[in-house]
């Protein structure tokens, strides 16, 4: 899925290992990168992953980041968590408050 230039919102919720910033575990599997990578106005950008025995397995705090493109910033925001629900790693971490204050009415 492409995000293109269209001037419609943008929203990226990163996706950390548990314990980050502080001490944190890497090797963790993941899964459901696809799935979240083929939403409509998704993009998933990789930080701290690697591949091991060919899987994709964090290596870093900030694992990924996912962007979620809308009409408007609430679509944004709902295709941005709906992609960051699709993956799953063991003590995955995400701020759950992005792009709230940008809302009508905040």
């Amino acid at each position: 899925s492409r995000l293109g230039g269209t001037g419609d919102p943008h929203v990226g919720v990163v996706l950390a290992s548990g314990g980050y910033p502080g001490s944190y575990e890497t090797g963790a599997p993941m899964d459901g990168l696809d799935t979240a990578a083929g939403l409509d106005g998704v993009l998933v950008f990789h930080a701290g992953t690697g591949v091991r025995d060919g899987s994709v397995v964090t290596t870093g705090g900030r694992v990924l980041t996912v962007v979620g493109r809308g009409a408007d910033v609430a679509q944004a925001i709902d295709r941005a968590y709906a992609a960051e629900a699709c993956i799953t790693f063991a003590r995955k971490q995400v701020r759950t408050d992005i792009g709230q204050k940008a809302l009508p009415g905040r």
